[in-house]
């Protein structure tokens, strides 16, 4: 495949991602976050499938074996960081929450030492203290002293937790490399939705909303669910993931260009933040290079 084709289906990937925060934000002034994450999913399980199954031609059966897997990858990262993400944008900006999702990558990073006893080096651990660092002048909106006074925005303390979240959710995703990714996250989306059916339909769920929000749940069912995913895991097949997740911190960049559209603020110390963060992630997720490989450079 061209080189320019992966770049585009790159930066498809996370405009679509980008907009999950811009729709999301909006989307939840009429619709509680369990039931937007569980319409987003019915969604995009109804297109899944038939996607897995046309790209993948995967082995059902064996798919279905992992199912205990693939139902605690459901819990976490299908409904439960979903969440935690459309509760927190109740309390925060779209821009804020795309800021500390950011380090994502650096907290994988950290937990996959201490849990999957992984190497790292000291460039890493500069990386991860710079990202954290980032993150709290955001948290903080550049106060830090309100650190030791613990006034941090619930949104955002809400991001942290969904990061933790998909984390763990990313750590065990590891363990599955024999099944396709498209049809692993059809099953793992499909038990989602059946563990998440009786809260959301316990609660009532609200049929009625305006075209506004209506066109938000449609974008956020096909795009960041079933579009980003499939370009994503296309462009994984032609170069490396590190080099992948490189491209994860256009997240940001759009989440800021959608937000200014908008008509909303982007502050200083948000951009400042990020920058930290992107600096930060950027060394926490680092890979050695090879000495053969630069020899023959």
């Amino acid at each position: 495949m061209k080189k320019s084709y992966i770049l585009l289906f790159l930066i498809l990937a996370n405009l679509f991602w980008a907009g999950n925060y811009i729709f999301g934000k909006y989307v939840v002034a009429e619709l509680s976050p369990i039931h937007l994450t569980f319409s987003r999913w019915l969604i995009a399980v109804i297109l899944l499938f038939p996607l897995a199954h046309w790209i993948e031609k995967p082995d059902w059966k064996s798919v279905w074996k992992a199912w205990k897997v693939l139902l605690l990858m459901g819990m976490l990262g299908i409904i439960g960081y979903n969440f935690f993400l459309y509760w927190a944008l109740t309390y925060t900006t779209s821009m804020n929450a795309a800021l500390v999702n950011s380090i994502t990558p650096a907290v994988i990073v950290l937990f996959s030492v201490l849990l999957l006893k992984e190497n790292i080096s000291f460039l890493h651990v500069i990386g991860l203290i710079l990202s954290l660092f980032g993150v709290l002048l955001v948290l903080t909106n550049g106060h830090l002293q309100t650190i030791f006074h613990l006034t941090f925005n619930k949104g955002d303390l809400l991001m942290i937790l969904a990061i933790l979240v998909w984390t763990f959710y990313s750590l065990i995703a590891k363990k599955i490399k024999n099944i396709p990714a498209i049809s692993a996250t059809a099953v793992s989306v499909l038990l989602g939705l059946i563990l998440a059916a009786p809260f959301a339909f316990s609660s009532g769920l609200n049929l009625v909303v305006s075209t506004q929000a209506m066109v938000g749940i449609l974008y956020i069912g096909i795009f960041p669910s079933v579009g980003s995913f499939i370009f994503w895991n296309i462009s994984l097949r032609h170069i490396d993931a590190s080099q992948a997740g490189v491209y994860l911190n256009l997240i940001v960049v759009f989440t800021a260009i959608l937000s200014l559209m908008l008509g909303q603020n982007i502050t200083i110390v948000q951009i400042l933040g990020g920058l930290l963060v992107f600096s930060g992630v950027y060394l926490a997720t680092k890979k050695k290079k090879d000495k053969k490989a630069v020899a023959s450079a």
